[in-house]
């Protein structure tokens, strides 16, 4: 065993459990480092109260002259809570959150030293938008861009930094983030869901659009991974033999959380209650070493805030645990990958969930609406849709019999489709009074008794109804929510509009009645978004060639999902939703693609070192052994060596044969890397995709062959026999 394999698996074995008490009454605790109503309440005046309020409600914004009666109150709180420094925490295009800390501390002219935070440093910092990606918003010399301070996410304190949520925008006015579009996504769904709501309550002021994620990942030992080159640059292992025990047992799901991990889970709960995170459930996932963490659902933009912070902190307290926390959505071959179920609903102010049944049929004709418009945005953007939860780590995972397929489709189950047809086969135009009666206690009147009995769950759905919401599985571990939350409530926005225009037209110009008119089109969207619903198998391959009969589309890889972003179709879309503006989402294209080529470029280079560095070193070691032991042989036996040492001489002709193929992959892969950085963006991506991504198969191959010939002793890196077992 190398050296380093030995240390790390000794360090790793010898560790003390650290042992984490945790707390009765969580209540109490949460959000005990927020800068919520409670504190609010106590620092600020009743005219900085009554304006925060004004713009986290109704959007309105916040005069200097205010910001500065609130910046003095956040900053009283803040330093009474033991913090020392301030940050504009923000969500550039990395896919991750960024900071940079500013101390209150500040010198005076006369030398006096004061500490200082003023409206001005709560409302706008201007950190470098060069520096992020951009994708040519920003050119080099044009470093200008700024963080405005987003008074709908609450500020925190974490590691005695006042933290305050903001958007990234260039000095031009472009959003370089991926919060900006998100609230601009969630005002659209706000107006026309409000709109369609008055329909059915007159007292419905406001919708929001809310999330409930579920966050799977992997926790491997610290010393382990530093063992490990690849799951250290890129989040997974390129190499590794399928350990003989994997996930096949099913004996993980649900099991009994080991005592190191399950202390990690109490420290991290205290974390998050204190900073608001209202995670509530914990468990094993199906993979060895994998597991799940849960929130109760909030309002969309808070809840992606929450996940971002949530990723951070784990990071942190899994280090602190001596742990190496994976959230690439594949980063053991052979198990199972990670998710992050995005699941989404719309609730008024006046508290209905708009995507719930309820009691009367009144109610549920307000459930079919959102329900069907839903389906049949969906429908309208399916390919759109696919495009926001593509990345390089995620093409590992959709498709992959483990994660719902990249054919993006609806499962509503049999009892609702049976709904649906019948809503379907409605007369059109006026309803008779006779009609109208059996559609109401026949159809709409009956889903909740529908509903009590709960349809099965279908886990190869990308895009499921759960009984009260709709659950997008396809979101990627790592991916921020933002990205298809801003997609998915754009698209239903928009159909929301449409519907509104359409029933208004009915009543206005045909003089029917408004459930007569909600009807008509409800009716017409059931017919015309029906290729999308799809109860069966995602992943049976019957149901590939069905979707393609369908006209679904069917992007298995990130170069070909990102195509449909700069459609004219897309384009519009955003453009019309006041969402993204042409630069804006050509932007964002941009630097995906950029994206997806750096991460294969990097997982490319690493594995060549792997290659050259460990892999082929560790298999020229254990060759020469062998042939120092065959001419041994050959000394005592003499001609007849070659009987004796068969076996050794298979194996020394099998090591040979791979690594001879190894060498010949990765100077290939090399090759081809570098012929693919000669090409504009889009050929470029698709070069990797199509010409450097396929080796990484092929030298996989031929590594997992050398690991299982070559004597344990000699191979360097730790198996996945100890990555996903030893605690």
């Amino acid at each position: 065993m190398s050296v380093l394999r030995f240390n790390a698996i000794k360090e790793s074995l010898s560790r003390p459990t650290f042992t984490v008490e945790e707390t009765g009454n969580r209540s109490k605790n949460f959000g005990s480092h927020v800068f919520n109503k409670e504190r609010m309440l106590q620092y600020l005046t009743k005219e900085a109260l009554a304006s925060v309020e004004a713009a986290i409600f109704s959007g309105a914004k916040i005069d200097r002259k205010i910001a500065d009666q609130v910046a003095e109150g956040i900053k009283a709180w803040a330093m009474s809570m033991g913090a020392t420094h301030y940050t504009h925490w923000f969500q550039p295009l990395t896919g991750a959150t960024a900071e940079k800390h500013d101390a209150f501390f500040d010198i005076l002219p006369d030398g006096r030293a004061l500490e200082k935070f003023g409206g001005g440093q709560l409302v706008q910092q201007e950190p470098d938008a060069s520096s992020f990606p951009s994708g040519g918003i920003r050119n080099t010399f044009e470093a200008r861009g700024y963080t405005a301070w987003d008074p709908t996410s609450s500020a925190f304190i974490y590691d005695k930094t006042l933290c305050i949520p903001t958007v990234f925008v260039a000095y031009t006015g472009e959003a370089l983030d991926n919060k900006a579009p998100l609230l601009r996504a969630l005002s659209a769904i706000d107006e026309a869901a409000t709109a369609v709501a008055k329909y059915f309550d007159k007292n419905v002021t406001k919708v929001n659009a809310t999330l409930g994620w579920e966050q799977e990942y992997f926790l491997i030992d610290k010393a382990l991974a530093f063992a490990r080159p690849d799951i250290i640059l890129t989040g997974r292992t390129l190499v590794g033999h399928l350990a003989a025990k994997g996930q096949q047992l099913d004996d993980h799901y649900f099991g009994v959380i080991p005592s190191r991990v399950l202390n990690f889970m109490k420290e991290l709960e205290v974390e998050c209650t204190k900073l608001g995170i209202p995670v509530k459930t914990r468990h094993n996932e199906v993979a060895p070493n994998q597991f799940e963490l849960a929130p109760v659902f909030e309002e969309a933009n808070l809840a992606v805030d929450h996940n971002l912070l949530l990723m951070d902190v784990m990071d942190k307290i899994a280090d602190k645990h001596h742990f190496k926390v994976l959230f690439h959505e594949k980063p053991f071959a052979y198990v199972n990958g990670s998710g992050k179920h995005n699941n989404w609903s719309l609730a008024t102010d006046t508290g209905a969930n708009l995507l719930s049944p309820g009691t009367t049929p009144m109610k549920n004709l307000q459930f079919l609406t959102f329900f069907i418009n839903t389906i049949k945005a969906v429908d309208t953007y399916e390919e759109l849709l696919r495009s926001s939860i593509s990345t390089a780590s995620n093409d590992h995972r959709l498709g992959a019999n483990e994660a719902p397929t990249a054919i993006i489709s609806i499962f509503i189950g049999k009892q609702l489709s049976r709904v649906l047809d019948e809503l379907e086969g409605v007369s059109k135009g006026k309803l008779s009074p006779e009609e109208k009666t059996e559609l109401k206690l026949n159809v709409v009147g009956k889903i909740p008794e529908i509903l009590l009995d709960n349809t099965d769950k279908n886990r190869t759905s990308p895009f499921a109804f759960t009984g009260n919401k709709f659950e997008m599985r396809g979101v990627g571990s790592k991916a921020n929510c933002a990205k298809p939350m801003t997609v998915l409530n754009t698209i239903v926005a928009k159909q929301l509009l449409e519907f509104k225009k359409e029933v208004d037209e009915l009543i206005n110009k045909k003089n029917l009645k408004k459930d007569e008119a909600v009807f008509n089109v409800l009716r017409e969207y059931i017919k015309t978004s029906k290729r999308i619903r799809f109860d069966g198998d995602g992943y049976s391959p019957a149901w590939e060639k069905e979707a393609k009969k369908r006209k679904l589309s069917h992007n298995k890889t990130t170069p070909e999902a990102l195509e449909v972003l700069t459609s004219k179709e897309s384009l519009a879309l955003f453009d019309t939703m006041k969402v993204m503006s042409d630069v804006e989402v050509r932007a964002r294209q941009e630097v995906e693609l950029e994206a997806y080529i750096s991460h294969i470029q990097i997982e490319g280079r690493v594995l060549h070192e792997m290659v050259y560095g460990h892999i082929i070193p560790a298999a020229l070691t254990y060759q020469n052994k062998l042939i120092t032991v065959v001419s041994g042989l050959k000394d005592i036996y003499g001609a007849s060596y070659k009987t004796i040492a068969q076996g050794q001489l298979v194996i020394i002709e099998k090591l040979a044969q791979h690594i001879n193929s190894i060498k010949a992959n990765a100077d290939a892969m090399t090759e081809a890397r570098k012929a693919a950085n000669d090409l504009e963006l889009k050929k470029k991506a698709f070069a990797y995709c199509d010409k450097v991504k396929p080796y990484f198969g092929e030298i996989r191959y031929d590594s997992d062959k050398l690991e299982q010939f070559i004597e344990d002793e000699i191979w360097p890196l730790p198996k996945y026999r100890e990555l996903l077992y030893i605690r």
